[in-house]
Parts: C-alpha cells; structure tokens; sequence
C-alpha cells in the first residue's frame, strides 16, 4: 500500500487517455546523453537472451542495438508508435493501465522490465507494480527511469509536487507496494543537458538490485 492519499494520483486533465494519446508522437521526450544512459542501465541489467517487457512503450524502445532478446513484448497507448518500433518482436499491445492494471501476460513470462520516462502518469501505480511483479521471474529485474520533464496535464500531482530526489523516493514506493525487494538507484546528472535517474529492484529477491 501507498501511504499517500487518493488524490496524490489524480491529474489535471482527467479526460480519458486514449484521447491524448491519440495522434502519434514520433520525437524523443529526453536528450541524447539521457537517452544512452537508459541504453546503459538496459545493457547492464537486461539479461541477453531473454523475454524483455516494455512497458508504456512507444515508438523506440531504447534496448542496446548489439544485444539480442529472445522476445520484447511492448504494450503502450498509441498503435501507430507500436507499430513504428523496430525492437518489438510482436504486435504491440495498446492498453491504458490507469483504467486496467492488470497485464495481458501469463506469471513469470519475462526476464526483465523495464519503463521509460512514463511512470510519472500512472494513476494506480501499486496495482501497476504489482503486476510487473507477477508477470516477472524471480529475480528479474524491473528498470524504471525517469528525467524532470514530463506532460504536466496528465502527470499525477504528486509527481509535480516533488523534486528529483521525490521522485527517486516516490518511486521506490511503487516498487515496495508492488512487492519487489529492495531497490538500487543510478544517476545521470550533467552540468547542461537533462538529468536522468534510474530505479531498480528485482522480485522475490533480499539483495540489492544490482547483486
């Protein structure tokens, strides 16, 4: 449970997402130097040959280009950026989580998660974490990053109450409601250019994330 109360999770703009996500957006939401940090953290911490989740997918998913997966499922909120996205290796899914947490995907499908710039959207969080962590081996690592930018309309208020380091706590929160152990925390801060944090935590495991 989240020890915070239910209108931390409401938007500014509570009309249905599909709405505002309907057209397409083909552009990155973060800088190139932000952009290969995720790479790097997926590159560490995705295991080479397995079944990756990408969750809150869209049109790139930022997996290193020299590592081969067995499977990357994507389920996100666009079809055409789904579509678009080289990575994926089946159909992308397109489900919006804040009206239906619940993952289309069998327990303990995947070897690795991971959720790009997105987590600061979703309303039900727990229930959202919950499910990567039943969906997930154990032992397998959920990668969460996330940068100050963000769709201020339909960013959760708690998220736009807090600063960096409230996001890398708040975040560690989803991961405990969730039921994963304890998590490890990456920075990418440059002097000019976007900040890029990165939250990790495995199922089932009492080590830290990057044991």
């Amino acid at each position: 449970m989240l020890n915070l109360p239910p209108q931390a999770f409401a938007r500014r703009d509570e009309t249905p997402d599909q709405e505002f996500y309907r057209f397409e957006r083909l552009v990155t939401h973060i800088d190139a130097a932000a952009v290969a940090a995720v790479t790097q953290l997926y590159r560490q911490l995705l295991p080479a040959g397995g079944a990756v989740l990408d969750l809150m997918s869209s049109w790139v998913s930022h997996l290193p280009a020299e590592v081969p997966y067995s499977r990357v499922a994507g389920l996100g909120m666009n079809a055409r950026e789904l579509a678009q996205n080289p990575r994926l290796t089946e159909l992308g899914i397109v489900q919006n989580l804040n009206e239906n947490p619940r993952l289309p995907y069998a327990d303990g499908e995947f070897d690795g998660a991971g959720i790009c710039v997105s987590v600061q959207y979703l309303t039900q969080p727990a229930a959202v974490f919950a499910e990567l962590a039943r969906v997930l081996r154990p032992g397998a690592p959920l990668v969460v990053t996330f940068s100050n930018r963000c769709f201020p309309d339909k960013a959760v208020y708690a998220w736009q109450a807090l600063d960096d380091r409230g996001h890398v706590a708040l975040v560690q929160q989803y991961f405990a409601a969730g039921g994963f152990g304890p998590t490890e925390v990456f920075a990418h801060q440059p002097k000019y250019g976007d900040p890029l944090f990165g939250v990790v935590g495995r199922v089932g495991s009492t080590e830290p994330a990057n044991s």
